[in-house]
């Protein structure tokens, strides 16, 4: 075997010692660094992906003013939030994650659109970080349409409100209350010109949570706003701020929608309906009869009609049934042991009410989230 010479044995022993060391750097350095280098977006739509399988989008859209969110491995938070618009009127922008698709931006992998029928759980969860400087609501946003669209807008927006801060509301008026997944909400519903609004608003501030999402599409489905038959578009969580909003995050954010576990129209909801709807109008003021059909094979028990009264309408009395609120998206229920509606059979109620402007009839109604046809 031939001999390496002295000094060329030397120079090896000396590269191997340096390469060794180099490795042992490298290493510290790995074990050290993040996963996944931190990406700041500062363009009004721009979006990155975080963890394969969600959207982290700026979506600024009512100021010029300059915002830039910094996505991280779990979620994001907001850098910079210059200016403020009035908090009578709306956001400067929706900041926010996203599971599905948004104006043609679809998320790694996602299964959305999907049928709300096909769909047996959707569990989420969410946890944000707040500021005190700032005026701004912390918003999980479910957004529902007809069809499968991925562009544009929806038809119905569901708004979870896990915080606000500052002299905001939702869109529309109180409704109600409702416990949906355990908690008590604030009910409001309204339309902001494009589509229609049902906002869950916590009364004290939630940092935290998991649930499942059908739980509030259920709920909307029940007010007549959606129908069983239409489709889940994306889930996104976020914030809508209208003053400053420097520091706020989601710190971590998760969505999963299975489907394959349900059935059109859902268990025990009839096959089909129908429903007459004859008025009486004067000048100011109206009555009307209200007939619904069971078309079905299987009785409705527990029967709840949903339908929107056009605007300037209120109802000021009601016979045969539970008709709650007075105006807007209404949804009348059985008393009285009428709560049953047996296969080819009906209910019938009635109501009075006042309206201003044109009078016109609701565009249509759903039978315990089941679209029904008019007689």
């Amino acid at each position: 075997m031939r001999r390496l010479p002295h000094r060329t044995r030397a120079a090896r022993g000396l590269l191997a010692t340096l390469l060794t060391a180099l490795a042992t750097v490298a290493a510290l350095v790995t074990a050290t660094a993040p996963a996944q280098a931190d990406t700041t977006i500062c363009e009004q739509y721009g979006s990155t992906t975080i963890q394969g399988r969600y959207v982290v989008q700026n979506n600024r859209w009512g100021t010029s003013a300059t915002q830039c969110v910094t996505a991280t491995d779990t979620g994001f938070r907001l850098t910079q939030a210059d200016g403020s618009v009035p908090t009578n009127g709306a956001p400067k922008s929706y900041p926010s994650v996203f599971n599905g698709c948004h104006y043609t931006n679809c998320s790694p992998g996602t299964n959305l659109p999907a049928q709300l029928s096909t769909i047996s759980s959707a569990p989420s969860s969410i946890s944000y970080g707040y500021v005190n400087n700032a005026v701004y609501n912390a918003s999980y946003d479910i957004w529902l349409d007809p069809t499968p669209r991925t562009d544009g807008v929806n038809r119905t927006e569901i708004m979870i409100w896990f915080n606000k801060v500052g002299s905001i509301q939702p869109i529309g008026s109180q409704v109600g209350t409702a416990t949906v997944g355990g908690r008590t909400w604030q009910v409001w519903t309204g339309s902001n010109g494009s589509n229609d609004v049902i906002s869950f608003v916590a009364p004290s501030a939630i940092a935290s949570w998991s649930f499942d999402v059908m739980d509030f599409v259920d709920q909307t489905v029940a007010r007549g706003m959606a129908q069983n038959n239409w489709y889940l578009t994306s889930v996104q969580a976020g914030f809508e701020p209208w003053q400053n909003g420097a520091g706020l995050s989601v710190n971590s954010f998760s969505s999963t929608v299975n489907t394959g576990g349900g059935t059109p129209g859902g268990p025990g909801d009839p096959a089909a309906c129908t429903v007459s709807y004859a008025t009486n109008v004067w000048q100011g003021g109206f009555t009307a009869n209200v007939t619904v059909r069971n078309a079905g094979t299987s009785a409705v028990e527990g029967w709840k009609l949903a339908f929107t009264l056009p605007s300037g309408q209120r109802i000021t009395h009601a016979w045969n049934a539970s008709v709650t609120p007075s105006s807007g998206t209404v949804t009348a229920s059985g008393v009285d042991g009428n709560t049953r509606i047996a296969p080819g059979g009906s209910q019938s109620f009635g109501f009075q009410g006042t309206y201003s402007g044109t009078f016109a009839q609701p565009g249509g109604f759903s039978l315990n989230g089941t679209a029904c046809t008019t007689a």
